[in-house]
């Protein structure tokens, strides 16, 4: 029980930290995308980086849901407790 709890935690600390090297990403590639239609005509100009702003940002979204959406945080300290004692019965 106690190494499934600890392959559990493990996974749920990669997928948080996933998420946020995916976060960061996002951020840095939006302001490149932004500099870039900057550089090539800004203002007065259709802002095309929406489009791969929005598409990075959908991931964005998946790998916040896998880390902190329901059921990633494993079972609770109760209900592994309430589990067991179930079984004892």
């Amino acid at each position: 029980m106690t190494d499934d709890l600890r392959s559990q935690a493990i996974s749920n600390l990669q997928a948080k930290r996933h998420f946020w090297q995916a976060l960061v990403g996002w951020v840095v590639l939006s302001v490149l995308f932004t500099v870039i239609w900057l550089l090539s005509g800004g203002p007065g100009t259709y802002f095309w980086p929406v489009w791969p702003i929005a598409g990075v940002a959908l991931g964005v979204i998946g790998t916040a849901v896998r880390a902190f959406g329901p059921g990633s945080g494993g079972p609770s300290e109760s209900q592994i407790q309430s589990e067991m004692d179930k079984l004892q019965k």
